[in-house]
């Protein structure tokens, strides 16, 4: 488990996104379906992600959801 401050979906990079195992190599599709769809208000949403339905379960820990 992670010691640092969850990282917010809203305003992180597509970098910051794909260095969490879980979310690996889709930094960039969650990065355009925030930008296309105006943020996230529940991190539940990342199953909406294309290729990502499933996976961001074990990242959850390591995200929050904040203001845009």
């Amino acid at each position: 488990m992670r010691n640092e401050m969850p990282i917010n979906v809203n305003v992180a990079s597509a970098a910051e996104l794909d260095a969490i195992p879980a979310l690996a190599g889709h930094g960039f599709e969650i990065v355009r379906y925030r930008e296309e769809r105006g943020g996230f208000s529940d991190l539940r949403q990342l199953d909406e992600v294309p290729g990502l339905t499933g996976k961001a379960d074990g990242a959850t820990a390591s995200l929050t959801v904040g203001d845009c």
